[in-house]
């Protein structure tokens, strides 16, 4: 199982895309409505998201057959680099959804008007 999950690109598609809707959604649960903290949400909305890619990334790797120890030839900096680059990269899929996910949070507004 974990080989499919490895090496098809829809699992991890369709698991980024969910999350990317999911993040924005669970932060609105827990903060305050309004602009600024739409905002608030949008930032750690997008950290939270280069944490959860990142970690995606990690488990594929280590699914492929990857060690810990090819994490630690290099430095933690370099390590962490190349994970932000390739969440970044991901972006492309979960952003556009998190976008959208963000762009509809104001209708469910009850005491701040848009």
């Amino acid at each position: 199982m974990a080989d499919v999950l490895s090496t098809s690109l829809v699992f991890p598609a369709l698991f980024l895309a969910l999350v990317g809707w999911l993040v924005p959604k669970l932060l609105s649960t827990v903060m305050p409505e309004g602009v600024k903290p739409l905002l608030v949400l949008s930032i750690l909305s997008v950290l939270i998201m280069v944490v959860i890619t990142s970690g995606l990334f990690v488990f594929l790797y280590l699914a492929q057959g990857a060690t810990l120890s090819l994490f630690t030839q290099a430095s933690f900096g370099d390590n962490m680099m190349f994970l932000l680059r390739l969440s970044v990269s991901a972006g492309i899929i979960w952003a556009p959804i998190m976008v959208l996910s963000i762009a509809g949070l104001p209708r469910t507004w009850t005491s701040v008007e848009w």
